[in-house]
């Protein structure tokens, strides 16, 4: 009897990840899940490999080693003609060869086994390649050979296998072994012979084990369209996206924290005659999504079982890319290929970069720099937002001001620069959560730069951001965030860009100090909370049809609201989890009410909104009531539907005690309690009566953060955006100090909690360090301050 090295064919069910050198990386991946996931209820199509020694028979006994070896003794893949040339000669003589009787024979054998299991005479089968380097956690050939759908027959079946033998020599998988130093003949192929799942009447997509963009490992990312699953593997569709919670699914909640609706516009579908074909996909099935929730579910639980497998496996956290499929006949899911992820799985992740420029050039232009990095590129001035589809990626934009409809443009540009706005303006507080360079309070920037002028924008030297002519160069410097130093002071981030925020976890912190709803708000939903909610009485048919195309597949408008303010909420407090994050309720001026759409139609026009209807006196009043009622069934969705407790709220602008009191009796109406689950409830202190009596706020709340920003202003008379007055006083005037220090003090006496997420530690490191020595439980900084503030403060802790 055969060993398993000798045989030329072997079925999933004998293999498993041991058996990479004879069968490659994904069928020895399917034979491992067959073999040890399949009892644990992750479903796989059976099927069988052709072995490596089916490919060398097949390889000798045409004479193809000597004459690919001839072809290739010239070759230079940095020369696309000769490539070319020899990739073609290659694939022709493989092409030519005919596969061994003996083989085809046993190929076809064990063909008919498989259609008799599924109860046909020629079952319908995927004919993929698996080749002996790829798929493991070091390198990924994914994508570098052919697959072939919807193979029914002996003859086809032979062809495929034939184009799947052929496909190891294609260009860009010559190309790619010469640029890995795999040797062209160094690497065999196995071809992968699988029952087809009938997805094309169905849906079917990818999944990876973290978050793809930066590494996250707390969540489960699912992609998927209807069809085959090639569409989403290929990029022709923009995929439903599903976002899951690691943690609280494994607890028993279904914590599906983020769902976006893709624009689904075809699909690949079985072809009558052989193969696959693309058909367009109709508008209602485009606005729906093409899982359930309850199938998301299974597809996060599978993901983190085959995580955990392939983890135990390595002996080391493994990340892991998967494909799903859906089965339209039986509507059962299915697992079609997993692989090890190698993008993030080998990053080490913990490096943090400081920008320096060194220049003795004059810059031609001044302003109030935010954050801490440089960027260069060309003007493009951009005076409205009818003109920002003219605005390229790597730009630097020039503008008068920004608002949330700029965020778009502001996302792809290398730099932005406003005439006017202090360092917590809009244009400011987005850069910095985009980790971009920008300078704001210019004056003239519009006047003085001119379309297409290269120009470096330097904001690495404290506020004083400084724009010179032409790109220059800059350096930066890597800290090693294993050395940061560990602080008794508690080290929290301000954040409001869901976008940002898996990213942004990653820097050494002890959680959120305040999460802004307001980008939620504009930039997620856009539309005003009560156009939503009393979306049936709006009269206006074009504000109906826009307010319709955003929010598609919805017909209950306020549900919209509350999910995807519970989705933006829920991924900050995933990012950070278990870490208390403190959210902050709503807290938009009547002016920028105004900005979203049918705004107009429930703000009024204010003289001074900074001033005005804000923050808890909304809530309570009858008008804005139903609006605050959604804000809460949001946060309960987060807390307790996504299992989210690490969530605390914040109440901004509260200018009485009477209207501390009111929230907290509404909040119980709309099931949220305060202290029920653990639920506290903080509140801004950013008025002076709510330093005077702070004895009398703090029997209210459970805490309070400082914001400094406001109360600057609201003490000292600071119209905080005007920047012809910034340069009078700041957050380090005596008067300011005085108020933090007594506020402090107090809440330390009463041992309740006291942050402060105003914009002063992160500019001033002065005012940082009177903050450690005043005594205060927690700062929370912008991100591209935390490693130099943790820092500064190291060093006092010290003293």
């Amino acid at each position: 009897m055969k060993n398993k090295s000798q045989k030329n064919i072997l079925w999933f069910k004998e293999i498993s990840t041991k058996d990479v050198s004879l069968v490659g990386g994904k069928n020895a991946s399917l034979g491992e899940m067959v073999a040890n996931l399949s009892k644990k209820g992750v479903r796989v199509p059976d099927g069988f490999a052709t072995t490596t020694a089916a490919f060398w028979y097949f390889i000798d006994k045409t004479n193809l080693k000597k004459k690919i070896n001839e072809v290739f003794k010239d070759l230079d893949v940095n020369n696309i003609k000769n490539l070319q040339e020899r990739g073609k000669k290659i694939r022709e003589l493989i092409l030519r060869a005919e596969i061994p009787k003996d083989l085809e024979k046993e190929i076809l054998e064990n063909y008919s086994k498989l259609s008799k299991k599924y109860g046909e005479k020629y079952t319908d089968v995927a004919v993929r390649t698996s080749a002996t380097a790829e798929d493991s956690s070091e390198a990924s050939f994914a994508g570098q050979y052919w697959t072939y759908l919807n193979v029914k027959g002996d003859e086809e079946l032979i062809k495929a296998v034939k184009g799947c033998l052929t496909s190891l020599f294609t260009d860009r998988a010559i190309f790619y072994r010469a640029h890995h130093n795999f040797g062209q003949l160094n690497i065999a192929l196995s071809v992968g012979i699988q029952k087809m799942v009938r997805s094309d009447k169905a849906s079917a997509g990818v999944m990876f084990s973290l978050d793809t963009e930066s590494g996250f490992r707390n969540v489960v990312l699912i992609d998927g369209s209807y069809g085959l699953g090639e569409t989403v593997v290929q990029g022709e569709v923009t995929p439903d996206e599903f976002y899951v919670f690691k943690p609280t699914l494994n607890k028993g909640y279904p914590a599906i924290i983020s769902k976006t609706l893709g624009k689904k516009n075809q699909k690949l579908v079985y072809d009558k005659k052989g193969g696959i074909k693309k058909v367009k996909i109709d508008k209602k099935n485009q606005e729906k999504f093409c899982l359930t929730d309850e199938e998301v579910l299974i597809l996060a639980k599978w993901t983190c079982l085959i995580e955990k497998h392939y983890s135990e496996i390595s002996k080391k956290w493994t990340p892991m890319d998967i494909e799903w499929a859906k089965d339209g006949n039986t509507n059962k899911l299915f697992i079609v290929q997993a692989r090890p992820e190698t993008v993030h799985s080998s990053k080490l992740g913990n490096f943090y970069e400081e920008y320096k420029l060194e220049t003795k050039k004059k810059p031609i232009l001044t302003g109030i720099a935010v954050g801490d990095k440089i960027g260069t590129g060309k003007v493009h001035l951009i005076s409205d937002t009818s003109k920002i589809s003219q605005f390229q990626k790597g730009e630097i934009l020039v503008t008068k001001m920004t608002d949330p409809d700029w965020v778009p443009i502001m996302k792809i540009a290398s730099a932005v620069i406003a005439d006017e706005g202090s360092k917590v303006c809009h244009a400011a507080i987005v850069s910095r959560e985009l980790g971009i360079p920008c300078i704001v309070g210019t004056i003239k920037a519009t006047k003085i730069l001119k379309n297409y002028q290269p120009i470096t924008v330097d904001c690495s030297k404290g506020l004083d951001g400084k724009i010179y002519s032409g790109e220059m160069l800059f350096k930066t410097k890597k800290y090693n965030l294993k050395k940061i130093p560990k602080l008794k002071t508690k080290i929290m981030i301000n954040i409001g860009a869901p976008d940002v925020a898996f990213k942004t976890s990653f820097l050494p912190n002890d959680g959120v100090g305040l999460a802004r709803e307001e980008f939620i708000i504009s930039e997620k939903i856009r539309i005003h909370p009560l156009a939503l909610y009393y979306y049936q009485k709006i009269k206006n048919k074009k504000l109906k049809e826009e307010i319709d195309k955003i929010t598609l597949g919805y017909k209950d408008k306020k549900q919209y609201f509350i999910d995807k303010l519970a989705e933006g909420i829920a991924i900050i407090a995933a990012a950070f989890w278990p870490k208390k994050v403190i959210v902050r309720f709503s807290d938009f001026k009547t002016n920028e009410y105004r900005g979203l759409i049918a705004g107009e139609l429930f703000e009024p026009k204010e003289a001074n909104p900074m001033l005005g209807w804000r923050g808890a006196s909304r809530y309570y009043d009858k008008r804005f009531e139903p609006a605050f009622a959604m804000e809460c069934q949001a946060i309960k969705k987060a807390r307790e539907i996504f299992g989210l407790k690490n969530i605390v709220m914040m109440v901004p602008f509260c200018r009485t005690l009477e209207e501390g009191e009111k929230v907290i009796k509404l909040m119980e109406k709309y099931k949220i309690s305060q202290h029920k689950d653990g639920l506290e409830v903080y509140v801004m202190c950013e008025i002076p009566s709510n330093v005077i009596l702070i004895d009398e706020f703090l029997k209210i709340f459970d805490g309070v953060s400082i914001g400094s920003n406001d109360l600057t202003q609201l003490s000292l008379g600071m119209d905080r955006d005007n920047a012809q007055i910034v340069k009078i006083t700041d957050e380090r005037d005596p008067t300011i100090k005085k108020m933090i220090s007594k506020v402090i003090n107090f809440c330390n006496l009463k041992k309740k909690y006291c942050g402060i997420c105003g914009q002063a530690p992160s500019d001033f490191p002065e005012f940082a360090e009177f903050l450690v020595e005043e005594g205060i439980e927690s700062i929370s900084l912008n991100s591209d301050t935390v490693i130099k503030t943790i820092l500064v403060i190291a060093k006092k802790e010290k003293k």
